[in-house]
């Protein structure tokens, strides 16, 4: 018999030997508004096929958590491949990237004529009868080379090149009504358990529009993301240009000693880039907009910082005088800091900066005004004013960076032509492969989890704990301004994972395996292992990703 910890109502059951997940969550009695799709065994994430053969600690989740959105999500993936795969048997599906609250994929059909609305229409009703049916969803464990085969014989050469590089003896891949594809993790039983999608037209591919992540019995609301959209499609171009299409194709090229070239590629882009925005912010400070203000955010980790010191030395070399400060010197007294309802404090909150007297600030200095400016002391948690002055002169323009340094209730006086606003975000282009999207959140997360540690802030496990409140603070004060902003700057990098890796595994091999962040810890490792090592040496001293690793 195996017995059996149900962290859900804190009560132990015995049970045979072999029992599936799926037979066991009617044995105990928990409030269950949304359907069990995943679970917790031992911190460590599981599908409900998953058998018991020893003492287990289980909690059982449904879609409102993070893995079961991943497990749902990355099922309805599947769904959608199958169901263009029967009704276009040489089409090609690729997952390129979540966007609008939904997956953004390209269809191509494979007869040389374009996707249209009424082709995507015959993919939806295939969906609907692959779910009505509940079409089950079978796991294969097998030799590495086993699975090569099988997907090499299938023409997913994308799936090969991971899997060839990836360094592992067993993987496990899936089927569904035949059809195989591989999937890094765990998905649902059967097709049944998708009840809430939908797929729409979108940018000439498809959207595959997911469930509200607080209401998973209705639709997340779409909104449009032009901009970040454009912005994902240049990253895309330039992978093309490269031929670097997929995780395995970067692995290839690194091992064949090529990282030094991609690296020096990434890099140019980036300066390229940073170059264009500063001739763009020179070309308007001279027109009639005459622009003086810089704002510049994004959530963090997106490399804000370092950023802001490269536009600088471009904007002086534009003959332009940049003058730099960060909202958080506007914090207010730790004591006036706004309050979660746990009693906690909202350092994210927009009301944590004195926007009134910073908004008096930049009044004063555009017009002409010396001011002094205050430095925030973060350990006795008072703004301070140590005698720092700042002026602007002829040929001057104020960079101001902040997390809500685009917030439109931050300089609300101050026209918006004199503004020029820059979201910075890591827009990560590259994928596992054709099916296999990764999520921009573990790039920065990874980042976070790198910086904090060898700065001595925060462990592993600490970052990882924190990092859903950081999360919902960026999507309620951070990312609706995003498409607002003047200018995107992707700080994402083709080999960035490959050079976390070094040094983010040594650090989530220090959570414990016996608290609730394991289970991160865990995927993240899974998730490291698709990527060769690179050395952190190859990183330039100017490069965004220094602010991250060191050195």
């Amino acid at each position: 018999m195996a017995r059996v910890f149900c962290k859900n109502t804190g009560t132990f059951k015995e049970f045979q030997e072999g029992t599936m997940l799926l037979d066991i969550i009617g044995e105990f009695n928990f409030e269950r508004p949304y359907e069990i799709i995943a679970a917790k065994v031992n911190n460590v994430a599981q599908g409900l096929k998953f058998r018991l053969y020893n003492n287990r600690d289980i909690e059982f989740l449904d879609y409102r958590t993070y893995i079961g959105r991943n497990v749902y999500c990355r099922s309805l993936c599947f769904l959608l491949y199958k169901a263009a795969l029967d009704i276009f048997p040489n089409c090609k599906v690729v997952m390129r990237r979540p966007i609008s609250k939904g997956f953004f994929c390209s269809i191509d059909k494979g007869d040389g004529s374009g996707l249209e609305a009424t082709d995507i229409d015959l993919i939806k009703k295939r969906m609907s009868e692959i779910v009505a049916e509940a079409m089950p969803f079978h796991r294969h464990e097998v030799p590495i080379a086993e699975a090569i085969d099988v997907f090499r014989q299938l023409g997913h050469m994308d799936k090969v090149k991971l899997l060839e590089t990836c360094g592992e003896v067993y993987i496990s891949y899936y089927t569904l009504g035949g059809t195989a594809d591989y999937y890094y993790d765990v998905l649902v039983p059967d097709a049944g358990y998708l009840k809430v999608w939908d797929l729409t037209p979108y940018r000439g591919g498809a959207l595959l529009r997911v469930p509200d992540r607080h209401k998973p019995e209705a639709l997340a609301p779409f909104f449009e993301q032009p901009k970040t959209f454009d912005v994902f499609s240049e990253s895309i171009k330039w992978n093309n240009i490269m031929g670097l299409d997929n995780v395995g194709d970067v692995n290839q090229a690194c091992l064949k000693g090529k990282a030094t070239d991609l690296i020096e590629v990434a890099e140019a882009l980036q300066e390229k880039k940073i170059v264009q925005i500063a001739e763009e912010i020179d070309r308007r400070y001279h027109s009639e907009q005459k622009v003086r203000i810089v704002l510049i955010t994004g959530p963090t980790s997106s490399g804000k910082s370092t950023f802001c010191r490269r536009l600088s030395v471009q904007l002086k070399a534009c003959g332009l005088k940049p003058i730099s400060f960060s909202t958080d010197d506007y914090f207010v007294n730790r004591l006036d800091t706004p309050k979660l309802p746990d009693g906690s404090y909202d350092f994210d909150n927009f009301d944590t900066v004195d926007h009134v007297a910073l908004q008096k600030d930049v009044l004063k200095l555009i017009s002409g005004e010396t001011v002094e400016v205050p430095e925030y002391n973060f350990v006795t948690g008072i703004r301070e004013y140590n005698g720092k002055r700042l002026a602007l002169e002829d040929g001057s323009v104020l960079l101001i960076e902040g997390l809500h340094a685009l917030n439109p209730g931050l300089l609300d006086n101050i026209p918006d032509s004199a503004k020029f606003r820059i979201f910075i975000n890591t827009i990560t282009s590259i994928s596992l492969d054709d099916h296999n999207c990764i999520p921009t959140s573990d790039n920065r997360l990874l980042r976070r989890i790198v910086r904090d540690f060898n700065k001595g802030a925060f462990t592993a496990q600490e970052t990882i704990s924190n990092w859903p409140n950081v999360r919902r603070a960026e999507v309620k004060w951070i990312y609706p301004y995003q498409e607002d902003a003047d200018v995107l700057f992707n700080s994402a990098y083709l080999v960035e994972f490959a050079v976390l890796r070094s040094h983010a595994e040594r650090i989530l091999a220090t959570v414990p395996k016996n608290c609730l962040e394991y289970s991160e810890a865990h995927r993240l490792m899974k998730f490291l292992h698709y990527f060769v090592y690179v050395s952190d040496k190859q990183i330039p001293p100017t490069s965004l990703m220094r602010y991250f690793i060191g050195g």
